[in-house]
């Protein structure tokens, strides 16, 4: 399959994604997926929202995936590759694994150094050296080179054996799929890219701007921002992009009319593309206000500790998402740096995170022989993570 982009419908993808359906429609059953569910209905924006149900998941990960997107391909497709990115992450038998401590590891290779993935507090003067870790082979986008990564960064959930530890809580960041590896592996970084700039936010309130909804001439985002404003959910766009050049943008939703605070959503999007970084958040929005109106799947804390604070209080707790800002930007003030080739993307990407001082982007290839389908699992060290696990706050927003 070519490297070429040929879809350009609110993503950039190799194939449609009505195409990525029909190639990989008859392997859900080898990834445990029991059904493929269209939950649009469930929410009166009428955005298009898919959950994929795998029952078999390994204890400590979730068991109903969502996808979504602009069209009902769109999420569908979403929601069946999430659902093999889950299958693929967990670990397998066939998998080649070293347990060795940090000291030991350097007689077998180059490997990332554990306390470059921002561990948690607790580590931060401890001697980990003498700690049994388990070990993969990942390679590194930069140098071509394979290091050896602590299995704790690549599998979810993680599972292990008693002889050794783990040094984190196990998280899907940079967990991603595609028609391709390399397709795979830049939404990976895309990914990453979108946690480190969140998190630099939740850390900093810097890198923070709101888009003037005004300003926006796509009509696509503008036929999708008014399926919530015309039912009474008001849209607040924010540029959140750091000092890595790749647009990150964040949406959330008030719900003015249920007023429940479970519905206080927020997205978030990534891409060289601004206009699919703002419909990635959009999307995710509608997403995440579907599943906490379906309520099966197994992550809503989050929603459940809202609606106990209640409406008006969750609203000042989250204030930067929910008040108008004085100072806005024009949503053509964001550069548009995509091409028509995932190479070309990529090589964009990589530059940009050279650039700004990171060493290494790390990748193992997760795709599993009996699927056929590209996993991959991206790791670059020293990005930020803390928006999904508060324990593991780095140093690299010291810099922004």
């Amino acid at each position: 399959m070519t490297e070429k982009l040929t879809y350009f419908e609110g993503t950039h993808r190799v194939i449609a994604p009505k195409k990525t359906i029909e190639i990989n429609e008859n392997k859900l059953r080898i990834a445990g997926i029991t059904r493929i569910a269209d939950i649009t209905d469930l929410d009166r924006i009428g955005m298009p929202v898919f959950t994929a149900i795998r029952p078999t998941a390994e204890d400590g990960a979730i068991s109903i995936y969502g996808g979504k997107g602009i069209s009902k391909d769109h999420a569908k497709a979403s929601a069946m590759m999430e659902g093999f990115e889950r299958y693929s992450a967990e670990k397998q038998e066939a998998d080649e694994t070293l347990i060795a401590t940090t000291s030991a590891i350097t007689q077998k290779g180059k490997y990332a150094n554990p306390k470059t993935l921002n561990l948690p507090q607790k580590y931060e003067k401890e001697d980990i050296s003498k700690i049994p870790l388990e070990w993969n082979i990942a390679t590194d986008l930069i140098s071509g080179e394979e290091y050896y990564v602590p299995s704790n960064a690549v599998f979810h959930p993680y599972n292990h054996e008693n002889n050794v530890q783990s040094l984190f809580k196990s998280n899907t960041n940079g967990l991603a799929s595609g028609n391709i590896l390399d397709e795979a592996i830049l939404h990976g970084i895309f990914e990453v890219i979108e946690r480190d700039a969140w998190s630099i936010f939740e850390l900093t309130h810097k890198n923070y701007s709101q888009i003037k909804l005004d300003s926006i001439e796509s009509e696509l985002i503008n036929t999708i921002i008014n399926k919530f404003e015309s039912n009474g959910i008001k849209i607040k766009l924010m540029d959140f992009t750091a000092d890595i050049k790749i647009p990150t943008i964040a949406a959330s939703a008030d719900d003015t009319i249920t007023k429940d605070a479970g519905l206080l959503t927020l997205g978030m999007g990534t891409h060289l593309d601004p206009e699919v970084a703002v419909l990635r958040a959009l999307t995710e929005v509608a997403q995440s206000r579907a599943t906490q109106i379906n309520g099966a799947r197994e992550d809503t804390v989050r929603a459940d500790f809202a609606r106990e604070a209640g409406y008006e209080r969750m609203k000042r707790i989250n204030k930067y998402y929910f008040r108008e800002e004085e100072k806005q930007i024009n949503f053509q003030d964001i550069e548009n740096k995509s091409t028509t080739s995932i190479n070309a993307d990529l090589d964009i990407v990589k530059k940009e995170l050279i650039a700004n001082d990171i060493k290494q982007i790390l990748y193992t290839n997760l795709t599993r022989p009996e699927l056929n389908v590209s996993v991959v699992r991206v790791i670059i060290p020293e990005m930020e993570i803390y928006a999904l696990d508060p324990t593991r706050a780095g140093y690299r927003f010291l810099r922004v």
